[in-house]
């Protein structure tokens, strides 16, 4: 029903603050798009952590009840999604364990890309995994580590995973981020008064009225606690592999991230697509609520006006039941529906962020057909997706990428519309004002910038029962 990649998680966490649960409630609330399957939240109170993790959304998994039980003034929280087969609470976060340092907890958003071998590794040592998640690698190590400083574990830790992480841990009475040398995962830290605060993107600090003061920067551990906040940069200096699927689609468009205002780039890689691609046209529609921005971009650009074509179903939830054949493509039409009035008789530029598999749009041009438009221009404010992410993103195997074995020519034809254009790679790199070598644009180029043991490196532990 929705032919789109999906991130893995978000993260939030706030130290010193006597409302700790609820803000991370609140922080977690605003980062719901990062991850709907589960959430977790925990909590310190100088001798004890406290862990509550459900699958559902915040709202549903964290009442009155399971906040008020989340004592003390430091906290963390986690939102996911994940894979096929892995929609399981031993799979939610934020992971806990105890050991010979006490009790912690964990809360990572990316991929580590030698997870497998890392865990069996520490298998054959003798450690016992409770999860398929690759967060529970760092736990282990963290664990096993005979360092004399929880900081100086971390560090051993850091040193030996490698991929994407953004991390918040949490011990009695520390919170410590860190952030990959690559830096492929956002993170940014914040203040509300005079607690620091941490989150994935800057939305979560509007809502709760925090200050941001600066990103997490790539190779960066963070250490708060009551001598207040260190940085760290304990690694080797490596290029920067920035996301760019963040600024494309991952994102809320009212955050900051990388330096950069999403809204405003989407809007600027719309304004690219009209610049490549112009199209002979009456009307430019979105596809919503992803393709909003791009369209308002391309419809300045080609002085076409912008319509609200396609209109949402917000209340769409997770599950429903389905008609068996009463209607066709029902899992299109109820998510998404035509503005006959906005359509008919007109030419039509339909833009989006990205095209999958395919199968969607093609639903969509039909669903457009039907209501009268005379053609169908699709535009794609990015490059054709032609390989799979193995740093932290849900997508399919380079065999259901249709960019990855047909041609744009053949593409059209599929989706069923009158013209296709895509936005070149040069054009995504200008419309986000890309330093050469700052972003990771893999998913387009195929050009991996930490290399990986094979195959089964794509989420390799999310695939599992």
């Amino acid at each position: 029903m929705f032919d789109k990649f999906r991130d893995e998680c978000g993260i939030f966490g706030i130290y010193g603050h006597p409302e700790a649960a609820n803000v991370a409630y609140l922080g977690l609330y605003a980062l719901q798009h990062r991850g709907q399957e589960s959430a977790g939240i925990a909590t310190s109170d100088g001798s004890t952590v406290h862990v509550h993790r459900e699958m559902g959304l915040v709202a549903d998994v964290f009442d009155r009840t399971a906040l008020k039980k989340l004592t003390g003034t430091n906290a963390i929280g986690h939102v996911r999604y994940s894979t096929a087969g892995s929609s399981q609470l031993k799979n939610a976060q934020p992971l806990s364990a105890s050991f010979a340092g006490g009790s912690l907890a964990v809360a990572h958003n990316g991929n580590l890309t030698n997870a497998q071998v890392l865990r069996d590794d520490l298998e054959a040592r003798g450690s016992i995994f409770h999860s398929t998640s690759d967060t529970e690698v760092i736990l282990h190590l963290l664990a096993l580590s005979k360092q004399p400083t929880l900081l100086d574990r971390v560090v051993e830790a850091l040193s030996v995973v490698k991929g994407a992480y953004s991390l918040l841990m949490l011990t009695r009475d520390t919170l410590i981020a860190a952030r990959d040398s690559y830096g492929f995962r956002p993170l940014a830290l914040g203040t509300l008064g005079d607690a620091p605060v941490l989150s994935s993107e800057s939305c979560a600090f509007d809502l709760i009225e925090a200050k941001f003061v600066r990103e997490v920067e790539p190779g960066e551990i963070v250490v708060v606690d009551d001598r207040g906040v260190r940085a760290f940069k304990p690694f080797p200096q490596t290029p920067r592999a920035f996301c760019v699927f963040e600024l494309i689609y991952f994102a809320r468009p009212d955050s900051s991230i990388f330096g950069r205002n999403v809204y405003a780039v989407r809007k600027e890689l719309g304004r690219e697509l009209a610049r490549e691609h112009p199209a002979q046209a009456d009307v430019v529609i979105p596809i919503p609520d992803s393709g909003v921005s791009a369209a308002i971009g391309y419809a300045q650009e080609s002085g076409l006006p912008f319509e609200t074509g396609l209109i949402r179903n917000h209340y769409v939830g997770r599950t429903f039941i389905e008609p068996r054949q009463s209607i066709r493509h029902f899992g299109v039409k109820v998510k998404l529906n035509a503005v006959e009035e906005v359509i008919h008789g007109r030419r039509v530029v339909v833009v989006d962020d990205s095209i999958v598999r395919g199968t969607t749009i093609r639903k969509l041009v039909k669903m457009i057909r039907h209501a009268g438009a005379r053609e169908v221009h699709v535009r794609i404010s990015s490059p054709p997706t032609t390989g799979p992410c193995f740093y932290g993103i849900d997508t399919p195997t380079r065999a259901e990428l249709i960019a990855s074995s047909h041609n744009v020519a053949e593409i059209r034809k599929y989706i069923l519309a009158d013209s296709l254009g895509y936005l070149s790679v040069e054009g995504l790199r200008r419309a986000v004002r890309a330093a050469r070598g700052e972003f990771c644009d893999a998913c387009f180029t195929g050009n991996y910038p930490v290399k990986f043991p094979g195959p089964s490196s794509q989420l390799p532990l999310f695939r599992e029962g």
